[in-house]
């Protein structure tokens, strides 16, 4: 039988889990997706932990001592979550170790509260590197304007960064500008850029949920045609994009000084709709040096019947253009679709975070202090 996931691994995938819970972690399945499902690092957001904090007793314990320390919710919901990420980053040290810091990496969100507000943001985010206290952590940052110059400026004072909720072309540019923005800032200030480093995250199958959502209301055989290609084509193009910038000069400068590319990594690869292949949003984003972080579902899909064809992104190019190019000739406006799911996905990890507000405050009032 095939490996799908070795498979993936040797294109230059690197597999990750986009979960992580306190039960995970204690059971050891974390540990055995590492050593058997070639998984070798972990993505979180404010949607995770809300469900992984509804498991009130695998967390009962640490909430009994933080009411006796009468520590606030937010301050409760900083501790759980940073001492989870923690102890993540420490089962995946070896990883780290083995890829010289390429691998092995978690990602702990700044308050989704913060996405506008660029102050706030580079105070949390060093707060949180400073919490966590591991190399082998990233920061998630969201692309959101405000979001651009607080990656520079954590990158700037040695604080790894995810950046996430990436949809649009215009805005991947951007995150890519305030990285290597970051990097001259780091060197400027004497750091070692070889130990800094950076992933951006593209958000995949929400594109196609919303346009597929706009051409079935099209209804016309040509809108029914281009049904679930968008966002994969969106994606290619991204990757077109990463080539281009980090193929010039200025990277040449930032790489002979020990810096690491920020790689693409597809984000949102669950499939929503179930008339999709369920592997799709993996199998067809193979390129090098990209990460592609998956649910459980998905990555247990992949190792079931996944087919990895090799490089199923750099060929596309052409084809990618002409899918986005059909989709403005029939009236699709990606500039709305991309800034509404943007402004959509900051609301939802904030509607996330104040579910996990409300789940731990009443934890916290029913554990005996």
């Amino acid at each position: 039988m095939s490996d799908a996931l070795a498979e993936l691994s040797a294109a230059g995938v690197a597999v990750w889990l986009d979960d992580i819970s306190r039960q995970r972690l204690n059971s050891g399945n974390l540990a055995q997706l590492v050593k058997e499902k070639h998984v070798v690092g972990v993505t979180s957001n404010p949607t995770i932990f809300a469900k992984a904090l509804g498991d009130v007793d695998t967390y009962a314990e640490t909430l009994t001592d933080l009411k006796a320390r009468k520590v606030s919710v937010d301050e409760a919901i900083r501790m759980v979550t940073a001492t989870d990420i923690r102890d993540g980053c420490d089962l995946l040290r070896p990883v780290y170790d083995r890829t010289d810091g390429v691998d092995g990496r978690l990602s702990l969100e700044v308050d989704p509260r913060l996405a506008n507000d660029t102050e706030a943001t580079i105070a949390e985010a060093k707060a949180l590197w400073w919490l966590v206290d591991r190399p082998n952590l990233y920061i998630k940052i969201p692309a959101t304007k405000a979001g651009l110059p607080a990656i520079t400026a954590a990158l700037a004072e040695g604080v790894s960064v995810n950046v996430t909720l990436i949809f649009s072309l215009e805005r991947y540019g951007e995150v890519m500008e305030a990285y290597l923005a970051g990097l001259e800032k780091a060197k400027a200030n004497g750091r070692d850029l070889s130990r800094l480093s950076s992933v951006a995250s593209f958000f995949v199958s929400r594109v196609d949920s919303e346009i597929d959502k706009r051409l079935d209301k099209l209804g016309s055989d040509e809108a029914k045609a281009l049904r679930g290609k968008a966002a994969i084509a969106n994606a290619r193009l991204a990757y077109r994009d990463y080539e281009k910038v980090f193929s010039g000069e200025r990277w040449q400068t930032l790489a002979d000084a020990g810096a690491k590319p920020q790689r693409p990594l597809w984000a949102s690869t669950g499939v929503k709709d179930p008339a999709y292949d369920d592997t799709q949003y993996v199998v067809e984003l193979v390129a090098p040096g990209t990460v592609n972080t998956m649910p459980e579902a998905t990555l247990k899909a992949v190792d079931d019947h996944g087919v990895v064809r090799g490089d199923t992104v750099t060929p596309y190019y052409a084809e990618a253009q002409a899918t986005l190019d059909a989709l403005a000739g029939i009236g699709i406006d990606y500039d709305d679709v991309v800034d509404l799911l943007e402004r959509e996905g900051v609301e939802k990890f904030e509607q996330s975070w104040t579910e996990l507000l409300d789940s731990v405050k009443k934890q916290l009032s029913a554990v005996d202090a």
